[in-house]
């Protein structure tokens, strides 16, 4: 069987032209990562000097800016390894439909997002519930509606969920209930309603307009008092909890009121 020669030199320049090609796409990706980074940061901070531009609208849009600058570095990168911008529209224009399919659900987030930020269900800050998860809103990016819940926690909801999902906003209006029940013994029952009735009164996380209402639901032999107060949004968890430190205070002091007559 014939030898068949070898042409190293050709073999080498090949090695040279595409390991160079490779090389130099490697440090534009490194490069163009880095570039849409800072001009992502660049972009919010530019936005955010503005006092009418809202977080949430600062957020969506520097991120189409990361989005946008690296399909430029991909474009780049196909250029320097060979594949010419004309033949890659026309690959992508004869693949439109497989491709459309299988970034459906990606391009139903990018399609959600949008819509939220046109229509503006809630803003970042505000406490809310949405596809079964709770927390405030941190940031709304092209895909994804980022929370965190009372833990801390960060919770990644892609933005078609969070659109097709009822949205339950906490923050959206000022003032918010604050409901909750509490017992008290068949003959104390009046005297709790009066004392916590004056506390609501004298306290200042809760609104006078409209009125607190303590009344009884329950009867037996412990009676059920349902408490129900208004308060600005922000302090709503704040007044449920200190009205059950006052209820528990209370309690303590007369029944120490009552051992030490004994």
């Amino acid at each position: 069987m014939p030898d068949i020669p070898i042409d190293f030199t050709f073999l080498t320049n090949l090695v040279v032209v595409y390991g160079f090609n490779i090389l130099g796409a490697l440090l534009i990706a490194v490069a163009g990562f880095w570039l849409a980074g800072l001009a992502e940061r660049g972009a919010h901070r530019a936005l955010m000097a503005s006092k009418r531009m809202d977080v949430t609208v600062a957020g969506f849009l520097s991120s189409l800016v990361r989005y946008g600058l690296l399909a430029v570095v991909l474009v780049a990168i196909l250029q320097i390894v060979g594949i010419q911008a004309t033949s890659l529209i026309a690959v992508l224009g004869a693949a439109s439909l497989a491709i459309g399919l299988a970034l459906q659900g990606t391009l139903s987030n990018m399609a959600a997002g949008v819509m939220m930020l046109l229509f503006r269900p809630f803003r970042v800050g505000d406490q809310v519930e949405v596809a079964g998860k709770a927390g405030v809103v941190k940031e709304l990016s092209l895909f994804f509606t980022e929370l965190a819940n009372a833990d801390n926690v960060q919770i990644l909801i892609p933005n078609a969920s969070v659109w097709g999902a009822a949205v339950v906003n906490y923050s959206k209006y000022p003032t918010r209930a604050v409901e909750t029940s509490i017992t008290a013994a068949n003959g104390d029952a009046d005297a709790t309603i009066a004392d916590v009735s004056r506390f609501l009164a004298e306290n200042p996380r809760a609104l006078n307009d409209p009125a607190p209402v303590v009344r009884k639901v329950g009867y037996g032999d412990a009676i059920e008092i349902a408490v129900r107060a208004y308060a600005p949004a922000a302090e709503t968890s704040a007044l449920k909890y200190e009205i059950s430190r006052f209820v528990t205070e209370r309690n303590r002091a007369r029944e120490a009121t009552a051992q030490a007559a004994e």
